[in-house]
Order: structure tokens, then C-alpha cells, then sequence
């Protein structure tokens, strides 16, 4: 499989050691404008993005236009995210976003959503969520961390929306925290006046999240339509 690397950073270099492993050929190393490109004639099979939020939205859509599909794991320009899959589906080819592509976070993700079940009428305890990443990530709170918030919310009937740091009873905190080389830890947590319960995940390298991204581009090959990680990893647990 050919493939184009919108963004080459640090994820960038992990997802290409992974890609070429599995036998696939990098044909872009993508660090400035996408429209520099003639994308039509490297043959791309499968673009995967991570490159910076104000980059995203123009890399994703010049793909969908050019009958590329996308996998996008850049957080931070979701603001867009309908006019991208709305592009999408005019224009007939596949999308997958993910605010994390590591398959033990999308475990995680399961994880939260059940016992967020479980404690939803639980009165007595207040939910925080806490995120830590290296100090080179652009966007707080983390997409992980948002995307935990908006499943708690949905199985939740007092919280209607979160806030960074400081929150009002019906919305859920989200502590985001910035340290040297930390890949990523986030922490649910239920507290009350007697105990407290906490799921924490902790990824140990970048490693996860590139092989998730690869995995994402080898499923999402020759589909139509926009996708989840859910979806992906049916075909893989």
C-alpha cells in the first residue's frame, strides 16, 4: 500500500517505521502546504494526518477531492470536522478520525462508557478527568480527554458539558497538565466524601497509537464513507 504522511513529527516518523515493517511504501513526507503537491500522480492509496490543527482541515479535504482516503489522528480542529465529512460524502471517499488510535485507549474509551453507566445517579460523586502530555502537544485539553468528557456525558443525566480546569456543578473538569516526555496518561476519576474510584490509562510510547493509525489505513483502503476506531477494531478483537 501506498501512502502519504500529512505531517512528519515525531508521530509521523513512529507511523512510518510501523507502515514500512507491515510492507507498505511511504510515497509523501508531507511538512508544508498539501497544495504544493500533485497528489494524482504518486498513486496514493491512503493519507494518514497528523500533522497541526490549522493544517488539517485543507490536508484532509484536498485528499477527499483527489479520491484519497484519510486517516486523521491531529486533534485540535474538530470546529470543522461536519464540513470535512460533508466533503467527504460529495466527494465519495472514506474518512476515519479518532482523538487516539492506540487500541488500548480505544478499550479505555469502552471502559469509561460502562461505568459511567454504572455511577450515572451516583450523586455523592464529583467526576474529574486528568490528562498529561509531553509539552510539545499544541492543544489542551487532549482529544482523548474530550472525547472520554463527551461519553460521560452522554451516559450521564446531571452533566451537560466539560471545562478546562475549573467546572460548575453540571459540567465535568478536565485538569490538563504538560510535562517533559509523557506520551499520554489520562485519569477518570469518582470521588466522594467516603471512597474513591478511578480508571487511568498510560501509554508507555508512540508506538500504540502508529500501529493503530496504520491498522486504520490498511481497513479504511478502498472504502467509501466516514468511519470510527470503532469500526476498525471490530475486525481486529
Amino acid at each position: 500500500m501506498k501512502i502519504a504522511l500529512l505531517g512528519y513529527g515525531k508521530m509521523g516518523k513512529a507511523i512510518e517505521e510501523i507502515a514500512k515493517n507491515r510492507g507498505h511504501e511511504i510515497v509523501l513526507k508531507l511538512e508544508e502546504d498539501i497544495s504544493n503537491y500533485e497528489l494524482e500522480k504518486m498513486n496514493i492509496d491512503v493519507a494518514i494526518d497528523f500533522s497541526v490543527p490549522k493544517a488539517a482541515f485543507k490536508n484532509i479535504t484536498t485528499c477527499f477531492k483527489k479520491n484519497i482516503p484519510v486517516v486523521c489522528g491531529t486533534t485540535g480542529w474538530l470546529d470543522d470536522y461536519e464540513k470535512a465529512t460533508k466533503i467527504c460524502k460529495e466527494e465519495h471517499s472514506a474518512f476515519i478520525y479518532a482523538s487516539n488510535f492506540s487500541v488500548g485507549v480505544n478499550l479505555f474509551f469502552e471502559l469509561n462508557k460502562k461505568l459511567a453507566q454504572m455511577m450515572n445517579g451516583m450523586d455523592d460523586y464529583k467526576i474529574e478527568i486528568e490528562e498529561i502530555h509531553h509539552t510539545e502537544k499544541q492543544d489542551a485539553p487532549s482529544g482523548t480527554a474530550i472525547s472520554l468528557a463527551q461519553d460521560i456525558i452522554t451516559e450521564n443525566d446531571r452533566k451537560e458539558r466539560w471545562q478546562l480546569d475549573h467546572a460548575t456543578e453540571n459540567e465535568i473538569p478536565i485538569m490538563a497538565k504538560r510535562i517533559d516526555d509523557v506520551n499520554g496518561t489520562h485519569t477518570v476519576s469518582y470521588k466522594s466524601n467516603i471512597d474513591s474510584i478511578e480508571i487511568m490509562h498510560t501509554a508507555h510510547s508512540r508506538q500504540g497509537f502508529a500501529l493503530g493509525a496504520v491498522l486504520a489505513a490498511e481497513w479504511i483502503k478502498d472504502k467509501e464513507g466516514v468511519f470510527t476506531m470503532k469500526d476498525v477494531l471490530a475486525s481486529h478483537l
